[in-house]
């Protein structure tokens, strides 16, 4: 007997409104044909810069500003980060990129690095990381029906400002991986750095190899870089 569906064919469904919906994250994702694994993801890690002046430069915003909201944890501990990084690759950053591929895959994309390895960043909602997961993940399906990237992989990272956590998307066996591991701001910033060019400023082959093939092994997220 086949599943009953919990989305309605009826409904037009924003990203941020999957981070509202009770349900399970595997089964919202099952309505669109994708599977969901909790791995520890081998991530594409590079670190081409001295991360000491931004590290700085965030201490210093949390001993000013209080990220309670979200404009203050995107002003003070998101933008910062992604702008050292999009400055150093020469790419620019998208914000509040809007996207429609049908009434359930609808909405805009909190920040978007539109590079030859894409990755998608969005604010967890309400500072939930599980339920700013499946927001992610919806988005990710969407990338993967819109983008016309031949690319195997899609990355994403869904962030509170002190805390991140990235998934990808295995685009030819249509399963969402969410990384087990979290990483913490700013004591893990050298780490989250190194993910964050290592997936910017990689070459995608063009047929989808394993995750731990195609990347440097991750370290643990509280072990620093030397």
């Amino acid at each position: 007997m086949s599943r009953a569906t919990i989305l309605d064919p009826a409904e037009s469904y924003t990203f941020s409104k999957y981070a509202e919906l009770v349900f399970d994250t595997a089964d919202i994702l099952a309505e669109f044909g994708i599977t969901l694994s909790n791995v520890s993801l081998s991530l594409p890690q590079q670190l081409p810069i001295d991360p000491e002046p931004l590290k700085i430069e965030l201490q210093e915003n949390l001993t000013l500003v209080d990220p309670a909201s979200e404009i203050a944890r995107r002003e003070a501990l998101i933008f910062p980060i992604l702008k050292t990084v999009c400055k150093f690759i020469q790419a620019s950053l998208k914000i509040e990129y809007p996207v429609r591929v049908n009434s359930w895959l609808r909405g805009s994309f909190d920040y978007f690095i539109p590079t030859a390895q894409s990755l998608l960043v969005i604010e967890a909602k309400n500072a939930d990381l599980a339920r700013g997961f499946t927001q992610l993940a919806v988005e990710l399906i969407a990338l993967d029906r819109w983008t016309d990237s031949t690319v195997p992989i899609l990355y994403g990272a869904v962030t509170t400002g002190d805390t991140w956590k990235f998934g990808l998307l295995q685009r030819q066996a249509q399963q969402i991986q969410k990384d087990i591991n979290t990483y913490a701001i700013p004591s893990d910033l050298n780490l989250l750095l190194s993910v964050l060019f290592g997936i910017t400023m990689s070459r995608p082959a063009n047929s989808a190899p394993s995750s731990a093939s195609t990347s440097a092994p991750s370290s643990p997220p509280n072990t620093a870089l030397g």
